[in-house]
């Protein structure tokens, strides 16, 4: 059974149909990487996957949960979605701990010792538990993204959206980044993620999904779709780079 479904999907800001009938979905454990131009609608998809967006037409359901406007189900589903973005949004003035354990308590009201626990085990997954007492202006910005990464994982996520998280990072610290993402694709863990790392979604992505103006233009097994692709824009997206 599916743990993410999109069924026709259709998203409009105005006049502009960013969305045109998105289909596709997602098995427990699969790492789906989505890819495509600026513009293509990959990153208005994810968004909506965690009800950061509503849709104007079609069906989502993500870890069981059924997107609609019920305020209450959606809060009920991002208990189950994390989602780390581009930006790192970490709050300046609380350490690294406080950061991650700010939602396990609000959210879900954990108790403080089991809430260090959790924050223990997830910067250990990241390799930063000897950071949790700095403050993320003390951190570079691989780290930062790590704490950010630590923190979705802190609430026990069943699905994990990843939206362009190395964009913003030079070679260096994007592999530090990348190497973390291995690791929980490694575990288990179910991942969505919008990305320009064309090698880490070939080489790590059960399936890739090429958007091409709005919608599902090509998708597939990943070595199978960049080794063959099926169409002349990805032939094109991919020989120019496919940095865009």
């Amino acid at each position: 059974m599916s743990i993410v479904e999109a069924q026709g999907v259709h998203k409009s800001y105005g006049h502009v149909e960013v969305l045109k009938g998105v289909s596709f979905a997602i098995e427990p454990g699969q790492v789906v990487a989505i890819i495509g131009r600026s513009g293509s609608g990959k990153s208005t998809m994810l968004r909506c996957l965690n009800g950061l967006e509503t849709i104007n037409a079609g069906n989502i359901t993500v870890a069981g949960h059924k997107l609609d406007h019920d305020r209450k189900r959606l809060l009920d589903l991002r208990r189950d979605v994390g989602m780390v973005f581009q930006s790192y949004n970490l709050f300046p003035h609380l350490s690294v701990g406080e950061n991650i354990a700010l939602a396990p308590s609000i959210v879900k009201k954990m108790a403080a010792g089991k809430i260090d626990g959790i924050v223990d085990r997830v910067l250990t997954q990241v390799g930063l538990l000897d950071k949790k007492d700095c403050y993320p202006e003390q951190l570079s910005g691989g780290q930062q993204q790590r704490v950010a990464i630590a923190r979705s994982l802190a609430m026990e996520p069943k699905v994990m959206l990843f939206d362009e998280v190395t964009s913003a990072l030079d070679p260096e610290l994007t592999a530090e980044v990348l190497r973390v993402m291995e690791c929980l694709a490694a575990s288990g863990m179910t991942m969505v993620l919008v990305t320009h790392e064309m090698e880490f979604a070939r080489r790590m992505a059960h399936t890739t999904i090429f958007m091409h103006q709005g919608k599902v233009h090509e998708a597939g097994p990943s070595r199978t779709l960049f080794a063959q692709p099926q169409t002349p824009e990805l032939q094109q997206f991919l020989s120019a780079g496919a940095l865009k």
